[in-house]
């Protein structure tokens, strides 16, 4: 199982938000390159980012600060935020980025992310932002009358890489990840999932390994790592058991 430290971006500072509400907002840094070097130095192959001011505008907001953390880290760079049409998805794979999150685009337009799916194999994520047990876009701002499990089903054979499941209602307060509701739509389904929301320590990163051949391929954490709640090499050493 892969962990995915996170660096969230906010006017090109490091920051975790509480319940994806931006006005919640801490910040943890201002060099995100320099942050995306601090997690490959502890170990870390892969990275999640996201562009906030993205995720409201619907185009890139947080650029400069994405090209150098591409440019700093060694391994994989997973970017979601604002990402709706071809040629951002284009951009961001030229400018390096192994893979792409599609959040908004996957619910309003899933036509277009299979799409992108069948042209970038394995480059596609659909993120399946959760409230209530409803499908939440436009960087959480808006509740879709679509339920977590029917919209990850609509993806199903279209080629996508990962479902990236986040519990809202639980992200940025280190509540603990909802690993029953995580695994339970990995077993749904046929894609790999990422768990995400309120991973809060090791016993988290436990839980979702133990689940990981029923197809739990990540989990992604932020505030856990900023706030040294939870040590990213002893994170990585555990899910790789």
């Amino acid at each position: 199982m892969i962990v995915f430290p996170a660096i969230d971006l906010k006017a090109g500072e490091v920051v975790r938000l509480a319940e994806g509400d931006m006005a919640r907002a801490t910040v943890y840094g201002d060099d995100p390159a320099a942050q995306a070097m601090i997690f490959a130095e502890a170990g870390a192959g892969h990275l999640h980012v996201v562009d906030l001011d993205g995720s409201f505008a619907g185009r890139a907001e947080n650029r400069e600060a994405v090209e150098a953390i591409v440019a700093a880290f060694p391994g994989y760079v997973q970017l979601g935020g604002g990402i709706r049409d071809a040629a951002a998805v284009e951009g961001w794979f030229e400018l390096g980025v192994a893979r792409v999150v599609m959040g908004s685009a996957a619910l309003k337009d899933p036509d277009f992310v299979k799409a992108m799916a069948r042209e970038w194999e394995g480059g596609i994520v659909v993120a399946v932002d959760a409230k209530d047990g409803m499908v939440a876009t436009e960087g959480w701002a808006e509740v879709s009358d679509v339920p977590v499990r029917d919209m990850a089903r609509r993806f199903e054979d279209a080629g996508v890489a990962s479902l990236l499941f986040t519990d809202i209602g639980r992200d940025g307060l280190l509540k603990g990840c909802n690993v029953e509701a995580t695994v339970d739509l990995a077993r749904s389904v046929d894609i790999p999932v990422i768990a995400s929301g309120g991973v809060k320590g090791l016993d988290d990163i436990r839980m979702l390994a133990i689940h990981a051949d029923e197809g739990i391929e990540g989990v992604i954490t932020g505030r856990a790592l900023y706030e040294g709640k939870l040590d990213l090499a002893t994170a990585i050493a555990m899910a790789s058991r």
